[in-house]
């Protein structure tokens, strides 16, 4: 699932929230019941699918799909089909290979290590990383039945149930998709009105509160409300029109967004402020009726007693709203490079090739283990494997607290259901109702804040895991406490392989992602109400809050990884000066020589080198000082970096 954007700008570390903090965590949100409800049926269905069928591993069938399900109709159904393809290849392939693996324990042991590691290469260096590591756990969980089975025709059935494991929560994600789930346009409008709807509080009460959720809403970017609308192009179901139109309104609310955070700061009158709260309210009721707005304007605001910025924000405000949806402008071309199916550095980054080699040196540790020691009650750390490995340091270390948390919770509600529910329970109906109410607490928890959704994840994992033992229900406390130990053991494992063979850092990326948070700023400078500057404006304010992200994530990373204190405080100081540039620089008419400028920081940073001295006197003082500002910043990063 993907998870959400970096709650701030500027967020401080993220440790595990107090109580206060938690319930913040869990409140609801727009959309989270539905998302949570949906994915609770898609997994229970497919529990009473696997359970009418008496297929085996019904717990792993249940987990699968989390991996399938996404916020819109489209994706789900697309992803789902798309899995089933490629499990279905891989499956096939696998029984071929069978009858020359059967009773051949060396060649057994190799297929499953090469499949795995090309498997979770794929995951790193390719588009496969949503469910490269569930398709790589389905493969070489096959290819293992193999060794559990070493009868040819036991070993084709063995290996139908696996493709089964993937069939059959794919089956059951399209259908539901089909009939519940919301169309890509609808979650369009939706982000769209909550964002109007935050800039609309924010200028109405001025609170804290309200001045966070902006400022997070802004993190996130337009990308995903632009690829809804990609997607409802490709539904052909609207006219081109509406999807013109509502990309033109996305671009703007990115615009709106910033002006608001200027207006929020120099207007102070009440009644002004009130005014153009309740216009983008209004706006946001029309989209969220299905509708777009039109032709807004803003009512008459006296001017004399404005501060210039005030005044300046408050005219390019009117300018924005008044073309808020018209029809999209031929889309410039694109200056950065379209991604393909492998990323750029697929083949040149060792550190895909190191994460493929640590991911499954972990798994097939842990299968060597259980195997050496006759204890296959614990195969679920062979299992943990495939769904927690992680591509850095930091991130291992972050989650691992979440994914703990997240098992013991489970287990715990596993043994419950063991001792006083499942007893009390008769036919698969109760079973049923069971896995449908403990599956839609997880899935509240995994479908919210990245802080807590691997949390939620785990719960589903571990509950699964000491219930869904065989077929019906079962009471076997032995079968539930070996697959909790697997889950720790499997976590355990990959901690330590993470952590302890070529560990990754966070600040690798760093970086790189400031350079083209320049690069993309410098587009914006030069020309800011065209259409290509909305694009990359966009680009910048999630380019923002995943660099944020990443400086908050460097605080999990062990001494011996993590950057020196000095190295943070430069980037923490470059992304505040860049983020502070933005409201001039959407103020102002465009300007080639201070986009110069600001490619030319951008180049300095990629090369490391110090920068020559750069000179702001030419421009105004409301762009002066920050241009100044960040100037000094990347000269300080660079200065150091050498």
């Amino acid at each position: 699932m993907a998870m959400p954007a970096a709650e701030s700008l500027t967020a401080p570390p993220a440790p595990l929230a107090d109580a206060r903090g938690l319930l913040q965590l869990l409140r609801p949100a727009p959309g989270r019941l539905e998302f949570a409800l949906r994915l609770a049926l898609v997994c229970t269905l497919s529990v009473g699918v696997a359970e009418w069928f008496q297929t085996p591993e019904v717990a792993l069938t249940a987990y699968v799909g989390f991996f399938l399900l996404r916020a819109d109709r489209t994706t789900s159904i697309v992803l789902s089909a798309g899995m089933l393809v490629l499990a279905s290849a891989l499956i096939g392939l696998v029984a071929l290979m069978a009858n020359f693996l059967i009773g051949r324990p060396a060649a057994l042991l190799a297929s499953m290590t090469l499949i795995a590691a090309a498997l979770f290469f794929l995951a790193s260096a390719s588009k496969l990383a949503p469910v490269g590591g569930i398709v790589a756990l389905i493969v070489t969980f096959a290819l293992s039945l193999i060794a559990l089975v070493p009868v040819g025709e036991l070993a084709t059935r063995a290996l139908l149930y696996a493709w089964l494991m993937v069939a059959i929560p794919a089956g059951v994600c399209v259908a539901v998709n089909l009939l519940a789930a919301p169309a890509p346009r609808r979650l369009a409008e939706r982000a769209l009105a909550l964002r109007l709807e935050a800039a609309g509080a924010v200028l109405r009460s001025g609170k804290a509160a309200e001045r966070a959720e902006m400022q997070r809403l802004r993190a996130q970017g337009p990308q995903e409300i632009l690829g809804w609308l990609r997607l409802a192009a490709l539904e052909k179901r609207y006219p081109a029109t509406d999807i013109a139109a509502l990309e033109h309104a996305c671009h703007a609310t990115s615009r709106v967004l910033v002006l608001a955070e200027v207006l929020d700061a120099a207007l102070t009158d009440p009644a002004a402020r009130s005014a153009i709260a309740g216009t983008l309210d209004d706006m946001a009721r029309i989209l969220a009726r299905g509708g777009y707005p039109v032709e807004i304007s803003l009512p008459d605001i006296p001017q004399a007693a404005l501060a210039p910025s005030a005044t300046q924000a408050l005219a390019r405000l009117r300018r924005t709203l008044a073309h808020f949806a018209d029809e999209a402008e031929p889309a410039p071309p694109d200056p950065d490079p379209a991604p393909g199916f492998f990323a750029h550095d697929a083949f040149s980054n060792p550190l895909h090739v190191r994460f493929a080699l640590k991911a499954t040196g972990a798994a097939m540790f842990c299968y060597l283990f259980y195997n050496a020691l006759g204890w296959q009650g614990i195969h679920t750390a062979f299992i943990t494997c495939f769904v927690v490995a992680l591509g850095t340091t930091a991130e291992t270390v972050q989650k691992l607290s979440l994914r703990i948390a997240g098992c013991l919770v489970g287990a715990a509600l596993g043994v419950a259901a063991l001792l006083w529910v499942l007893p009390a329970l008769d036919g698969l109906a109760g079973l049923l109702a069971l896995c449908f109410i403990v599956t839609l607490g997880a899935t509240w928890i995994a479908v919210g804040s990245s802080r807590i959704a691997y949390a939620g994840f785990q719960i589903a994992f571990a509950f699964y895991l000491c219930v869904l033992q065989g077929n019906g229900p079962t009471y076997d406390l032995g079968v539930a406490s070996d697959r909790v130990i697997g889950i720790l053991l499997g976590n355990l494992v990959v901690y330590l392989v993470f952590t302890r063979v070529w560990p990754v850092s966070v600040a690798q990326r760093i970086d790189t992602a400031l350079a083209a948070l320049l690069r993309h700023l410098a587009r914006v400078a030069k020309a800011p109400e065209t259409a290509l500057a909305a694009a990359q404006l966009g680009k910048a304010q999630a380019a923002q809050g995943a660099i944020a992200d990443d400086l908050a994530l460097l605080a999990y990373e062990p001494p011996q990884v993590r950057p020196g204190a000095d190295w943070i405080a430069q980037r923490q100081r470059t992304l505040q000066c860049a983020n502070a540039l933005v409201a001039p620089l959407m103020l102002q008419p465009g300007d080639a020589a201070l986009a110069a400028t600001l490619d030319g920081l951008s180049r300095q940073i990629d090369a490391a080198s110090p920068p020559a001295p750069t000179a702001a006197t030419a421009l105004p003082p409301a762009l002066a000082r920050p241009v100044s500002a960040l100037a000094e910043a990347v000269q300080e990063q660079t200065h150091a970096a050498r």
